[in-house]
């Protein structure tokens, strides 16, 4: 009995000690395998890094990061190391996301991340207080983030073909240096408020949406002088368009348009206008040209369709004498 006893004794004390063994060797392989596992990663990482260095230029006197046609689809963090970059060209890279350590980089002016596949803008974005431009074209993006309106320096704002877009956070009036924005082949069904309270706003392209109608408080934007609106489903213009002194170009190709309004025969700082491919009331031919180069300039800029038209549609309506007042803007 005693003996059985020693002999289960000893068989278990074995066998403790072996899984004591054991253990310890699963925990040195573990920790042998991390090890390996870290310092593959260091080198992929120093890798990365290198080849990140050989896309960095100087130009102009601005450290440049420029990618083109090369698969990046995500950007590893050791990006950190070149955080002096002023300015990020990636280019076709197959990039899904912006890093949200995108808001370490302080010293950026420019970050160009155009014609990838970036789904959203991080919050953090808005920590590149020095940022100028931001051009984020023909990608995925669904929503534009507010915390852009803390980029007070930003001038520049490119947000053509996303496709999804469909508004924008009343805060981007906040931007005080904003005057260009693309915002062209998305889903806008009206111009945002925040455009109609941006102080110096001077460009906009709204091309390929859906809008409808334009506000009646579109000349509170007093310093547009260039607005791209091809491609809408507009029907009609509001008067107040004729209030917008600093409007030389006025693109509206492609819409529902039935008439011209009275308005714009004042708008004498009106050099271009597109009203083609819209379903005008009248049908107003204009007097033949001398030349051929005459006739190409009535066909691009339309200034002097515009002013017939209006003149015909006032005539149709009894009120010719106020056709002719005011002076038909010339043509360069």
């Amino acid at each position: 009995m005693n003996e059985t006893a020693v002999c289960v004794g000893t068989f278990t004390a074995v066998k403790t000690l072996w899984e004591v063994r054991i253990h310890k060797l699963n925990e040195e392989l573990q920790k042998e395998k991390e090890f390996r596992q870290r310092l593959l990663l260091v080198w992929e990482e120093r890798a990365a890094l290198a080849k990140l260095k050989e896309k960095v230029i100087n130009e102009d006197g601005r450290a440049i990061l420029r990618i083109e046609g090369e698969e990046w689809k995500t950007l590893p963090s050791c990006l950190l190391k070149l955080a002096h970059l002023q300015e990020w060209q990636l280019h076709r890279t197959s990039l899904q996301r912006i890093p949200h350590f995108i808001g370490r980089f302080h010293s950026l002016v420019v970050l160009d991340l155009s014609r990838n596949s970036i789904e959203s803008v991080p919050k953090e974005i808005g920590q590149l207080t020095s940022l100028q431009e931001l051009l984020l074209s023909y990608n995925r993006i669904k929503s534009v983030p507010k915390e852009i309106s803390n980029c007070v320096n930003l001038e520049r704002l490119e947000l053509a073909v996303n496709r999804s877009i469909c508004d924008l956070p009343p805060q981007l009036s906040d931007l005080k240096k904003l005057s260009h924005i693309d915002l062209c082949m998305n889903q806008f069904t009206s111009i945002p408020s925040a455009l109609l309270n941006m102080p110096n706003l001077e460009w906009l392209d709204m091309g390929g949406n859906k809008l409808q109608e334009l506000p009646d408080a579109i000349d509170r934007m007093e310093k547009l002088h260039t607005l791209w609106l091809q491609r809408n489903e507009i029907t009609s213009l509001p008067e107040t368009i004729g209030n917008m002194k600093n409007l030389s170009t006025l693109v509206l190709s492609n819409n529902k348009l039935q008439t011209i309004p009275a308005c714009m025969k004042d708008m004498t700082n009106l050099r271009f206008v597109n009203f083609r491919d819209n379903p005008l009331e009248l049908e107003v031919t204009l007097p033949p040209c001398e030349n051929e180069e005459e006739e190409e300039q009535q066909e691009m800029f339309g200034i002097e369709f515009m002013h017939v038209y209006i003149q015909e549609s006032l005539k149709k309506t009894g009120n010719v004498e106020s056709s002719t007042s005011g002076p038909s803007p010339v043509i360069n």
